[in-house]
């Protein structure tokens, strides 16, 4: 059970740095590399952000509650 945990703690702190790495901040971001510079001039780019919006904020939770399992169940 703790393995399986591990797992899934190593995988979305993973998938968490790639997805905030995505976002378009201030200056852009590395979401100009995979079309994101070009979002101004399409419709349909505030979708795109919204979802990946909620993936970013699914992911942290599940992240979350890998810490909290992890803590519950190594606890002495």
């Amino acid at each position: 059970m703790t393995i399986g945990i591990s797992i899934a703690l190593i995988l979305s702190s993973l998938l968490m740095m790639l997805l905030v790495l995505l976002h378009k901040g201030k200056g852009g971001g590395l979401s100009d590399l995979f079309g994101g510079g070009f979002s101004s001039s399409f419709g349909g780019s505030s979708v795109v952000e919204r979802n990946l919006d909620r993936l970013t904020v699914i992911t942290g939770i599940v992240w979350f509650v890998c810490i909290i399992a992890l803590g519950l169940l190594l606890r002495p």
